[in-house]
C-alpha cells in the first residue's frame, strides 16, 4: 500500500494503483517524463506545487495528499476536523436534515471504515427490534456489525450475497484510498468465520435491480435496499470520507412496518 514509504515510492504506487504510464502521468501534471521519471527515482525533490499538481492528476484523497508532502517533508495542507468541532456546525446540521427528512426509514453516517457517526430515529428502531438497543460506549462499526457472526448475520436471510457484495466495496475501497487503516478493516472482515468461502458468485439475470437485505427476525420480514451519498466539493478529510447511507422499503410489508414504527406505535415483537 501507500503507506510508509519515500515520497517517490509513494507515486509509484499511485500512478500503478490509476494504471496510467509515466507518460500519461506527466502529461496531465504538465511536466516531462524525465522530470517525473527523476521524482519516482528520488532523484529529484519536489516543490509542494508538484506535489500538489501530480496529487490532483492522480485524484489522491485528501488524506493521502498529506501523506505525500509529509514523506516529502512538508507540512500537511489538509486539515482532518472532528464532527463535532464548532466549524462543521453548518455540516452537522445537513447531515441531520437529511436524517430527518429519511424518516421513518432508517439512514447512517459513517467514515471511511463504516464507525456510526450519526443514526436517524429509524435506524434506532432497526436496530432496536434485530439486536435490542445499541449500549453507550465503544463507536459502532457497521461493517464488523454486517460481517461477524454473531450481530447481523442471523437475522439477514441473504447474508452471504450482502456480505460477498459489502466486502468487495472495501476491498476496492482498500485500492482506491491506500490506506493501511482500510487494508487493515479489509483483513478483520476476511478473518471473521465463513467470509473467505464466500467467493464470487455470477451476477447474470438477477432477479431484482438492486441488491435488497433481507430481514427476518420471527414473523417479521423486512427488505430494504440502500443509497450512499458523500459530501461534494471536501476541503476537510473528515467531510471527503463521510458517507450517508440511506435505507428503503423493498415491498408494501416493510415500508408498513417503518411507517407503523415512525408513528411511535413501537417495535413489533419478534
Amino acid at each position: 500500500m501507500a503507506g510508509n514509504k519515500s515520497f517517490a515510492a509513494k507515486v509509484r504506487w499511485w500512478r500503478k494503483q490509476r494504471g496510467i504510464s509515466q507518460l500519461d502521468l506527466a502529461q496531465r501534471a504538465g511536466i516531462s517524463q524525465r522530470h517525473l521519471s527523476f521524482l519516482e527515482l528520488g532523484r529529484s525533490r519536489p516543490s509542494r506545487d508538484m506535489i500538489e499538481l501530480l496529487a490532483s492528476a492522480l485524484t489522491v484523497p485528501l488524506r493521502e495528499h498529506n501523506a505525500l508532502l509529509v514523506a516529502a517533508g512538508y507540512a500537511p495542507a489538509w486539515r482532518e476536523t472532528d464532527l463535532g468541532a464548532s466549524e462543521l456546525a453548518e455540516v452537522r446540521q445537513a447531515l441531520g436534515y437529511i436524517l430527518t427528512q429519511q424518516e421513518p426509514y432508517p439512514a447512517v453516517v459513517v467514515d471511511r471504515r463504516w464507525n456510526l457517526l450519526m443514526a436517524n430515529g429509524g435506524a434506532a428502531s432497526l436496530v432496536d427490534f434485530l439486536v435490542g438497543p445499541m449500549a453507550p460506549g465503544p463507536r459502532v462499526n457497521l461493517a464488523d456489525a454486517l460481517i461477524a457472526p454473531d450481530v447481523l448475520r442471523p437475522f439477514l436471510l441473504n447474508w452471504k450475497d450482502v456480505a460477498r457484495y459489502f466486502i468487495r466495496s472495501v476491498e476496492a475501497d482498500a485500492a482506491a484510498d491506500g490506506t493501511d487503516e482500510t487494508v487493515a478493516l479489509f483483513e478483520r472482515l476476511t478473518a471473521y468465520d465463513g467470509v473467505r468461502a464466500l467467493g464470487v458468485a455470477p451476477v447474470a439475470n438477477p432477479a431484482t435491480p438492486v441488491l435488497a437485505m433481507h430481514f427476518q427476525k420471527g414473523g417479521t420480514s423486512l427488505k430494504l435496499f440502500t443509497t450512499i451519498t458523500t459530501l461534494g466539493t471536501p476541503q476537510d478529510i473528515t467531510l471527503q470520507e463521510l458517507r450517508i447511507e440511506c435505507f428503503f422499503p423493498m415491498d408494501n410489508e416493510t415500508d408498513e412496518i417503518l411507517r407503523t414504527w415512525g408513528a411511535g406505535k413501537g417495535v413489533p415483537k419478534p
